[in-house]
């Protein structure tokens, strides 16, 4: 058997799973009872499909941010070699990635709701007298997402920082530039692919989710993904459920273009 024989079943599986269903996507999106039409990407620019997505775009970029700011420094941490117990500490950033994101957010659901875990706590103890409002908001939503994605942030930036050259980082002390210095000059430009990885691998599910929305925010927060949804399981329109499905995977695309540049993923900013 060849080597090319063996790539058939992969070549069979993406066609079907992959191609087929892309095919199907622009033909709703562009054709309506057989007729093209651009229809449905005309409806998108509606006021309230605009607002969800900009709404979607900013907290997706801020859950981001939030998420690269406590990576970094634990990822620095973890690939120090005077640190100890790092195999612990990296489990437990990757242990919830192995329970199903249902079942998390819905754990978090039940802690954070009015009459939850912790407002029952914190009543116990005497320190609130009346619940705080943890969910059902933008506050909520992000803390979800940040939960969710974190362990994507810190992976691919500890991947890159624990195969880092530290000669580098010693020659950049004698020749006499202090830590901040040598953070900024020799650190981060080498890390930047891990962080761009990170950046993408965060942003990107946060942009499309909508589980994290429905739990955390009660439908009462509608995001690009909630309005996706909506259209194939409740109102029908698979038309203009292709078309934000299709503009959504324009944002993806160009997003990837624009931070490969940034980042040159090709030189060991990977998961592997």
């Amino acid at each position: 058997m060849n080597k090319k024989s063996l790539a058939y079943p992969y070549l069979i599986w993406s066609a079907i799973f992959v191609i087929v269903p892309l095919f199907l996507i622009v033909y709703f999106s562009f054709f309506i009872d057989g007729q093209f039409t651009l229809a449905n990407y005309a409806k998108f620019m509606e006021d309230y499909y605009i607002k969800a997505m900009g709404r979607s775009l900013w907290m997706a970029l801020i859950s981001t941010i939030i998420c690269l700011l406590l990576a970094y420094p634990l990822a620095m941490i973890l690939s120090s070699k005077e640190m100890s117990g790092k195999s612990i500490i990296l489990i437990l950033v990757v242990l919830p990635m192995w329970m199903n994101s249902l079942l998390r957010t819905y754990a978090w659901a039940n802690l954070l709701e009015n009459n939850g875990v912790l407002n029952n706590i914190l009543k116990s103890l005497h320190l609130i007298d009346k619940e705080i409002q943890f969910l059902y908001g933008n506050g909520g939503i992000i803390f979800g997402m940040v939960y969710n994605f974190f362990p994507f942030m810190v992976l691919p930036i500890y991947n890159v920082l624990v195969k880092m050259d530290h000669h580098l980082i010693e020659a950049s002390h004698d020749l006499g530039a202090n830590k901040w210095t040598t953070f900024r000059k020799v650190i981060l430009p080498l890390s930047m692919p891990g962080v761009v990885t990170g950046i993408i691998m965060v942003f990107m599910p946060s942009l499309t989710t909508f589980l994290i929305t429905r739990l955390l925010g009660g439908g009462k927060v509608m995001l690009i993904g909630n309005v996706i949804e909506e259209q194939f399981t409740r109102t029908g329109d698979m038309g203009f459920g292709s078309a934000i499905s299709m503009l959504m995977m324009i944002v993806v695309l160009v997003t990837l273009a624009v931070m490969s540049r940034k980042g040159s993923l090709d030189k060991g900013g990977g998961l592997f």
